[in-house]
């Protein structure tokens, strides 16, 4: 999962077989999690006119999705190191539906944000940071592939959704679109069931009670003795005090990449949620804005994949950050070349150069991660990060709202989101050049940090393993 390969597993990664069942999991939940606050902006005009509001209040809707989601990232690292990816996963998907079978009973915004925003954004938060954690588990070797094909979930659902969408309001009205999209979000459900614990090793099969099942489902725990044998109750002590594990933030790698998403978050996101409503107030016809997002979905179903088989070749890999940083700058340009498009030819070519950046951008982001803080601290390192991106969540598009309600211009939202953009791809690559870069030679040790990282995760493992000697087996480095 993470840099360290499969140290802290109970064997090495199978790279394969019920990977395969793991990684359809996690493409189904990575797009629901990304794809539906993206969704749910069709029906914002409906919204309006029922409420009375303006578009920044219902575009509080997306934004308390994407922050829940975000925001609760330490609670779900927490229940995930208690209880387990598997139940987890179960629990939200109970949540994100009825979350939107209850926002379809509302009559006010409030309650809207309490139902279709907190309700559903908790429970998608409860899928998303678990599947990625057992995709992790699954896949060492292919893991940046695997992380590619699971991200194109969100550029398929939001294809899919989009359009969905339009049609139910239609035909529907937007409470019986919330009614039916609630139904569909119990498919979280069978997600998290197929979310099978490494129980022994690779291909391992059942003969564990439900005790050990569950504790071979965190990724902490993998190859311990059992809890009543010697030493038992001095790991479980340390395990207590590892429900989420704050040391990350000593790790230069983490803070650099922390600042640098918050910065990227402030604007990502502003485009794809102001897009529909911006081609409808430019002259185009309510399905063929819609649309428009399927084409970025479309472009971006074939940049992730692409790009997370890109990001595996030995070359490349370990420049990684580089290339990500390549993908944010990327978007960023898009964003600000793209800001006076107002015709529909000029607006699909935008989509088309947005999908792909986007693709790009939404394969590495893990990726980074987990080659950043290695497989011990990653369930902790991304629910601290998805929480300090929640901020930037509850900045970024509430604010361009309220600006397009005050200038009734949408070309300064699109100057302000990709100088964002732009400027956390600039911090990335600059902080890693000069901050992270260490030359190094055949005869050196590798870097102090990463050493003392490992020797942490060894001795907390209580087995020392073999020293990290090659790229393959830190390819943080």
């Amino acid at each position: 999962m993470g840099a360290g390969g499969p140290s802290g597993r109970s064997g090495p990664a199978p790279d394969g077989g019920w990977g395969w069942a793991v990684l359809l999991g996690c493409f189904v939940v990575t797009g629901f999690s990304y794809a539906f606050p993206k969704a749910v902006s069709v029906y914002f005009k409906a919204l309006m006119r029922d409420f009375g509001v303006g578009y920044s209040d219902t575009a509080w809707i997306s934004s308390i999705m994407l922050a829940m989601l975000y925001g609760t990232g330490p609670v779900s690292s927490i229940l995930v190191n208690q209880f387990g990816c598997r139940p987890v996963m179960l629990a939200g998907g109970l949540l994100a539906s009825a979350g939107m079978i209850l926002a379809s009973f509302t009559t006010s915004l409030v309650e809207l944000y309490l139902t279709a925003g907190v309700l559903t954004g908790l429970g998608m938060a409860l899928n998303f940071q678990p599947s990625l954690i057992m995709l992790g588990l699954y896949f060492d070797r292919r893991r940046p592939l695997a992380n590619g094909l699971a991200a194109a979930g969100s550029p398929v659902f939001l294809s899919a959704l989009s359009p969905l969408g339009q049609v139910l309001l239609e035909h529907f009205g937007w409470r019986g679109g919330f009614l039916l999209m609630g139904g569909l979000l119990l498919n979280c459900c069978t997600c998290g069931a197929v979310m099978r614990p490494l129980a022994g090793g690779p291909g391992a099969r059942g003969g564990a009670g439900p005790e050990e099942e569950a504790r071979e489902m965190l990724p902490l725990e993998q190859g311990k003795k059992p809890a009543g044998s010697p030493g038992g109750k001095q790991r479980r002590r340390k395990r207590k005090k590892r429900l989420l594990d704050f040391s990350v933030f000593t790790d230069r790698g983490f803070v650099v990449y922390t600042i640098a998403k918050f910065i990227l978050v402030l604007g990502l996101f502003v485009p794809t949620i102001m897009l529909v409503n911006y081609a409808k107030d430019a002259g185009v016809p309510d399905a063929d804005a819609a649309f428009l997002l399927s084409v970025i979905g479309f472009v971006d179903i074939v940049a992730r994949p692409a790009c997370g088989a890109l990001a595996g070749l030995g070359k490349v890999r370990p420049h990684v950050t580089y290339l990500f940083s390549l993908a944010m700058l990327a978007n960023g340009l898009t964003d600000l070349c793209s800001a006076r498009a107002r015709s529909y030819g000029a607006l699909v070519g935008f989509c088309v150069a947005f999908g792909l950046s986007y693709g790009m951008v939404g394969a590495l982001q893990f990726e980074v991660l987990m080659a950043t803080v290695g497989a011990q601290r990653f369930p902790s390192a991304i629910g601290l990060v998805l929480l300090v991106e929640a901020v930037a969540v509850l900045i970024g598009p509430p604010s361009a709202g309220r600006l397009v309600d005050a200038l009734k211009n949408y070309e300064i939202i699109f100057y302000l989101a990709g100088s964002e953009v732009l400027l956390s791809a600039l911090f990335l690559s600059m902080a890693t050049y000069c901050c992270l870069r260490k030359p190094r030679s055949p005869e050196l040790a590798p870097d102090p940090p990463t050493g003392a990282r490992d020797t942490e995760e060894a001795e907390y493992d209580g087995d020392p393993g073999p020293p990290h000697c090659c790229y393959h087996c830190h390819p943080a480095l």
